[in-house]
């Protein structure tokens, strides 16, 4: 299949990527490279503005991935205005080109983060969304817009994803996982700010795993679904990286337990897109972090602003 990556050169496109190539897929990228370009050279790219696409642009594509927008709460609330232009207007208007062009598939990169402060069960895509803040409403508003378009001849997809986190060539540290992973390695220690809140977090090699299924699910299908490798507490997460760390790497770290309100608490079920779409998620927070054990170069600069998506987003937008 001809397959375009709408924002395809970030974290997760960079791993996913090189896989869809592997498995004899055709891979465009089309993105304005904020982050840089880690993808392998026999991936083209379209260094363009998604808004700026016509139906000429998407001419001959089977499917569509757009993992474009504001990637999490921080860069949401540094432009507000932003965010809902670039997580909401920007894939509905995707979504509509492509169905125009005749793509026979669009998928959507959602989050967990809709479900707000959900209350202590879990939670089906079925449930109500509760999030009062921008990158929550942005998200929903992105996914509500492009299920519309859904009919017989236009699969959609849209995945609702944990936290991700684990080794990407286009590497962050500002996801959970990864975060507490760089403050054990670099200060020895890990800082919780809440230990009761549930999240529900996502290897990127699963996530890589549930784009492959959903991309190469039935043309029939499609739909919403959560996906996620597992569902912890901030504390089993914390507890779980420094064992993993100790493991892996010979470093002890120390954990520093604050009790910060947060607005974010919710775990979810996976059980949809297991029997949809064929699903398996294979790792946890020992694997993750191992993963990251074996791949990050310590010798490098962790703290390094590019490692930080608001980082890289206020050097580029300073006045926004």
């Amino acid at each position: 299949m001809r397959i375009l990556l709408a924002g395809g050169a970030g974290y997760i496109g960079t791993a996913l990527a090189p896989k869809l190539e592997e498995r004899g897929h055709e891979v465009s990228i089309v993105d304005l490279l904020w982050f840089g370009n880690n993808l392998p050279d026999s991936i083209p790219i379209i260094q363009k503005n998604i808004i700026d696409l016509q139906q000429s642009d998407l001419a001959g594509f089977d499917q569509v991935i757009f993992l474009a927008g504001l990637s999490n709460d921080p860069m949401a609330e540094y432009s507000p205005s932003m965010n809902f232009v670039e997580n909401g207007s920007v894939p509905a208007y995707l979504a509509y080109m492509a169905k125009l062009s005749r793509v026979r598939r669009f998928i959507y990169a959602s989050s967990c983060s809709i479900y707000g402060y959900a209350i202590d069960e879990y939670y089906d895509e079925t449930m109500p969304t509760k999030s009062n803040y921008p990158y929550g409403i942005s998200k929903l508003q992105g996914e509500f817009a492009s299920m519309q378009m859904s009919d017989n001849k236009f699969s959609v997809i849209s995945l609702r994803q944990g936290t991700i986190s684990g080794y990407s060539p286009r590497m962050r540290f500002d996801l959970v996982v990864n975060t507490m992973f760089k403050s054990a390695v670099t200060d020895g220690r890990i800082i919780v700010n809440n230990p009761t809140i549930w999240r529900p977090i996502l290897a990127i090699q699963d996530a890589v795993s549930g784009y492959i299924s959903a991309i190469e699910a039935p043309e029939s299908v499609s739909g919403i679904f959560n996906i996620a490798s597992g569902n912890f507490t901030i504390a089993e997460v914390a507890i779980n990286v420094k064992k993993a760390i100790t493991k892996y790497l010979g470093l002890e770290s120390t954990i520093t337990t604050k009790h910060l309100k947060d607005y974010r608490n919710y775990k979810v079920s996976t059980k949809k897109i297991i029997d949809v779409l064929g699903y398996q998620p294979r790792h946890d927070i020992t694997s993750i972090t191992k993963d990251l054990s074996e791949r990050v170069d310590l010798s490098d600069n962790l703290d390094a602003w590019s490692y930080n998506n608001i980082n890289t987003f206020k050097k580029l937008f300073p006045h926004t």
